[in-house]
């Protein structure tokens, strides 16, 4: 285009763009427009999942927010049963257990998950979740026999009992049948545990409330947890034990060859002890009562350490 073109052309241009009656031009909307569509899925965010505090006591204890509790099964046991208030719940931090011991202990709970124990009814753990055969599941595992610590069928569901024991307790129920261990145990205080031995020895406590209760266990991590569910919260518990004499533990080495240290301690004792326990009960009106559980013996458990020949 020559210059004196281009000159006329943008002369018009301007002349067009300043006139005051100058629109788009009109589009007929006449025309039929078609339109894709395209779909996109976003990625929606997923509901985070309910945050449920449990207790993790470092130390075997009471507990009050326990790892069940929007669990539907749990529920729908507790409204089957008219059970809704927990009465007393327990934590047994367990120590190093061994694989047999763990396994049994986790099958064991899962038995007594759910069972319930009626008003007066005097509730027996042999006979609600023994015999702790291997055709009921159970593997060997740790055991005392007198001093020694041997391999049974079943071993570690004492734990079970232990764990039972301090819940009664807090539940200010009656004890019917306990027995101590022969030596200490690494998870309660002298006088806090029980054992048991089918066709022997048992753990057995009366339900002496007017409701039923409902009894619920699981194993999170190293932490058996129990619970007894009812309609009315016990007076306030206080355990106290008297140390009547203690037997400090032996120290047995074991020569091993193929040791790279100098030594290695395989089973930390604990020392021997008598121990008298009572409980201490406070009621809602302020009356206080003290509750005589007993003497438990233990022999000493001594420490097994293994040394380079």
């Amino acid at each position: 285009m020559g210059k004196d073109k281009y000159s006329i052309f943008m002369a018009n241009l301007a002349t067009l763009l300043a006139l005051e009656s100058y629109t788009p031009e009109k589009i007929d909307t006449d025309i039929d427009i078609k339109e894709e569509c395209i779909e996109i899925e976003v990625d929606q965010p997923k509901p985070k999942a309910k945050a449920i505090k449990v207790d993790k006591p470092e130390v075997s204890g009471p507990v009050k927010n326990l790892p069940w509790t929007d669990d539907e099964q749990f529920l729908k046991a507790q409204e089957e049963n008219n059970t809704s208030i927990l009465i007393a719940a327990y934590c047994a931090v367990l120590i190093d257990p061994l694989p047999g011991e763990e396994y049994n202990v986790r099958l064991a709970a899962n038995s007594l998950t759910g069972s319930v124990v009626d008003s007066g009814e005097v509730f027996s753990q042999n006979q609600t979740i023994g015999p702790y055969t291997k055709s009921r599941g159970y593997r060997e595992g740790a055991s005392y026999a007198g001093v020694n610590i041997v391999q049974t069928e079943g071993g570690g569901v004492c734990k079970i009992a232990s764990t039972l024991y301090n819940v009664a307790i807090l539940s200010d129920l009656d004890i019917v049948e306990r027995h101590n261990h022969s030596m200490p145990v690494n998870y309660v205080p002298y006088g806090q545990d029980a054992t048991v031995a089918y066709g022997a020895k048992d753990f057995k406590f009366k339900n002496s409330t007017e409701d039923p209760i409902l009894i619920w266990a699981q194993v999170l991590g190293n932490r058996l947890y129990i619970g007894f569910y009812g309609q009315e919260k016990p007076p306030e518990i206080e355990w106290n034990h008297r140390i009547i004499n203690k037997v400090e533990a032996p120290k047995y080495y074991k020569p091993n060859p193929e040791l790279k240290e100098e030594e290695k301690i395989i089973i930390k004792g604990i020392d021997g002890a008598t121990v008298e326990s009572t409980i201490r009960i406070r009621y809602e009106d302020g009356k206080m009562e003290t509750k005589n559980l007993g003497i438990s013996h233990y022999n000493p458990m001594p420490h097994i350490i293994e040394v380079k020949e």
